[in-house]
């Protein structure tokens, strides 16, 4: 079964601190979901085309399904409500393949 992802950009962040709150309850609405963290902050980024370097997340799930899922729960809603106001960013879920491709 593909898995799941969860890929976020942030274009710009102003005021990291005001994030503080929405990550701590994310990080626990993404563990409780089964999420893992492959990427986040603190990873260096390598922009090109469009550059947008600030700040880039990737989660992996078990599934597409299971991370439709964990972005519809309670406990991420929860976490979404603490967004501050004006906040932007680029959020999709996107499935992986079926098979990864052979490594050469």
């Amino acid at each position: 079964m593909p898995k799941g992802y969860w890929v976020s950009v942030y274009p710009t962040i102003d005021d990291p601190e005001r994030l503080d709150v929405y990550n701590e309850l994310a990080g626990l609405a993404v563990a409780a979901a089964g999420g893992r963290v492959l990427a986040g902050i603190g990873s260096r980024v390598d922009a090109h085309e469009a550059g947008i370097a600030e700040r880039v997340v990737l989660i992996e799930f078990d599934s597409f399904g299971q991370a439709v899922a964990a972005r519809a729960s309670a406990a991420y809603q929860k976490a979404l409500a603490e967004l501050p106001d004006g906040f932007e960013r680029d959020f999709r879920i996107i499935e992986g393949l079926a098979q990864p491709p052979a490594r050469r």
